[in-house]
């Protein structure tokens, strides 16, 4: 019986290692990779002059960072059982931000190409690089606002002793009370409504201006195959959504 378990045990443990190995392998190359467009970007001052690359790196730099704290809290998972509560936290945050970061980058790409093909003699007076950094702050200030009401919702419900406390740092352990839940569904259901609507207003907009502008089909299709592009890339990380309800799905079945 002990031989058994000790080799279900065994099993186990080199399953959790191969399979953080490729979350960590693939972290460092999706990184590699978007580092190099961080240092042309850095390297030429036609891209930092210009809202629309700024935008564009500010996805990727997000992206960077939403790859790295992802693939650091898979491995802790495996690695580190009992993590402090308050840097479980903050890691939970930070990557709750960044993550939403994503789609609002995209909605504000969608404005600034709407701006520019809508209204080209306001373009390079209502988008400058000032305001792009602006448009950044605010990104990140109304991206951090879900983490910080989960935070403020375990303060309230659960005892102030739970911060002195270890725990497996994931966001389905930690955030694990009937509020939690309800405020995820609210706050995902607001934030993919929002950026939708910008995407399909905008996008319409920026479709039928490109055909009506351009002289010959060819610059159509290339304005269309970019919206579709930008649309692709709002899809994806909409789904990213279903992540947590899926955990929570493959959970219990498990459990059961």
């Amino acid at each position: 019986m002990n031989s058994t378990m000790l080799q279900y045990s065994a099993q186990e443990n080199m399953e959790a290692f191969v399979r953080n190995f490729i979350f960590v392998l693939f972290g460092i190359i999706i990184n590699s990779i978007n580092g190099v467009f961080v240092l042309t970007f850095f390297r030429s001052s036609i891209f930092y002059n210009d809202p629309r690359y700024i935008l564009y790196i500010h996805l990727v730099i997000n992206d960077m960072l939403m790859v790295f704290f992802s693939v650091t809290l898979s491995v802790m998972a495996c690695a580190w059982p009992k993590v402090p509560f308050p840097f479980c936290v903050t890691l939970l945050i930070i990557t709750a931000t960044t993550h939403k970061n994503t789609p609002l980058t995209l909605a504000g790409m969608a404005v600034e190409r709407y701006i520019a093909i809508c209204k080209p003699l306001h373009h390079h007076q209502i988008c400058t690089v000032r305001r792009t950094y602006i448009l950044i702050s605010l990104i990140w200030g109304v991206s951090v606002l879900p983490g910080l009401t989960d935070l403020i919702v375990i303060v309230i419900v659960c005892p102030l002793s739970v911060f002195t406390t270890g725990t497996l740092c994931s966001s389905t352990n930690v955030y694990n009370t009937p509020y939690h839940e309800e405020l995820s569904k609210v706050m995902n259901g607001l934030y993919s409504s929002i950026v939708r609507v910008i995407l399909v207003f905008t996008y319409c907009q920026v479709l039928v201006a490109a055909r009506r502008a351009s002289a010959d089909k060819s610059s159509a299709k290339k304005a269309q195959s970019t919206i579709l592009l930008h649309g692709a890339q709002l899809l994806l990380s909409m789904l990213s959504y279903i992540t947590a309800v899926i955990d929570k799905d493959f959970c219990s079945t498990f459990t059961r």
